[in-house]
């Protein structure tokens, strides 16, 4: 009998010297629930669930690296080593229940002292104030503001720049502190880097702006900053925004381009998402169709010989088995779809017919799915409760 080919989705990798157990990860989604950017035991259960639900690599939420870096007032900090304590019982929890911890490194730039989304998603406005929660002073490459109402941001200097480069390497030195293995910089949806990068927002004249060399100046030192206090032996991702969707804008060949040199300067993973260079990704991206994202994962993982993550509509587990055999990425990694079914890597093996017996679940769950199987199969369901063949007619009509 020939054995079953385990699906590549669930093959174990090793990136650099971290090894992930399947090639699922769960993609940084901001809570917006943390006071003072502390990790707390929401963030515990939050991130509890996907580790328990089978994800390989799981993502905090966009972690500020200075409290100006905010996007909004609850946002995920760690610009303090206070943070670190709250962090590292996340993180030594979801590395217990067979996930790889991962943190995404984060500076609003011109997007921050923005509402939540469900208050508004617009910029904090005086009744925000009201109840504690004011705007702040924000940076940027220009002083030019994300629109009417919002903050208009500091442009920064050469020796500000200097401070927010320390800001990041002294965040990755943390991340590690807290046990993370992974760590993700931002640079996409038109936050701080995405936004040095952008020759529509990024107007300087100087050794940061201008020509293409310019503009990627400041993700290349961002690139050097965390790798500088980010242990060799632990992978480095750059998230970025594939294309920026403005006609005069960032296109696929500067993220290929861009991808090429950040992988001379120590990046492992291009992390591939597109957008939200004025707008939130989130509302932009809502009617879309699945795997309208792929094909960036695919140019840039051809054009730059690096390793990338494919976002955007990825809903079941043949559409990322596909991807990932197709040769379009490395890792597939879910948003939304996760928010819906933090099981669904657990679900979407069940759906190849592998762990029939719930080997890979939590031991506790495992052991009590894999009972109610056999009593399942008695009454002609599987595992999952689906029908395995009809009933007889006699017991149909009785």
């Amino acid at each position: 009998m020939t054995s079953q080919v385990r699906p590549k989705l669930f093959t174990p990798t090793t990136l650099r010297g971290v090894t992930v157990r399947n090639r699922i990860m769960l993609s940084p989604m901001n809570q917006h629930r943390a006071h003072d950017g502390y990790a707390d035991d929401g963030l515990l259960v939050h991130l509890g669930k996907f580790a328990l639900g089978g994800f390989g690599i799981i993502m905090t939420e966009a972690t500020a690296i200075e409290p100006r870096g905010r996007v909004a007032p609850g946002d995920l900090g760690i610009w303090s080593d206070d943070h670190v304590a709250g962090l590292r019982r996340v993180c030594d929890y979801v590395r217990s229940a067979g996930g790889t911890p991962g943190v995404q490194l984060a500076h609003s730039g011109r997007k921050g002292a923005s509402q939540r989304p469900w208050q508004g998603f617009g910029p904090l406005n005086e009744h925000d104030a009201a109840r504690g929660e004011p705007p702040w002073a924000l940076i940027s490459p220009t002083r030019e503001s994300l629109g009417p109402g919002h903050v208009v941001p500091d442009q920064l200097s050469v020796e500000g720049i200097n401070g927010v480069l320390q800001s990041y390497a002294a965040a990755a030195a943390r991340a590690d502190a807290a046990g993370f293995e992974v760590v993700e910089v931002h640079a996409g949806h038109g936050y701080l880097i995405a936004s040095f990068l952008s020759p529509v927002i990024n107007t300087r004249n100087d050794e940061y702006g201008g020509d293409f060399a310019g503009r990627i100046r400041f993700a290349l030192k961002v690139a050097n900053a965390v790798r500088s206090r980010w242990p060799r032996h632990k992978p480095l991702m750059f998230r970025l925004s594939s294309v920026d969707g403005h006609p005069e804008g960032w296109k696929i060949e500067d993220s290929i381009k861009l991808a090429r040199e950040l992988k001379n300067h120590g990046v492992d993973i291009i992390d591939c998402s597109s957008g939200g260079l004025r707008q939130s990704t989130a509302l932009e991206n809502a009617k879309r169709y699945p795997g309208y994202q792929v094909e960036y994962a695919s140019q840039i993982r051809r054009g730059a010989d690096i390793a990338t993550v494919a976002v955007g509509l990825i809903l079941d587990g043949r559409q990322a088995e596909d991807i990932l055999v197709s040769g379009d990425a490395d890792f597939i990694a879910l948003g939304r779809q996760a928010l819906y079914d933090p099981f669904w890597p657990h679900h979407a093996a069940q759906d190849f017919g592998i762990d029939s017996n719930f080997d890979q679940w939590d031991v506790s769950a495992g052991w009590w799915l894999a009972k109610r199987k056999d009593g399942l199969s008695s009454i002609g369901l599987d595992g999952t409760g689906k029908s395995i063949n009809a009933f007889p007619k006699s017991e149909q009509e009785s």
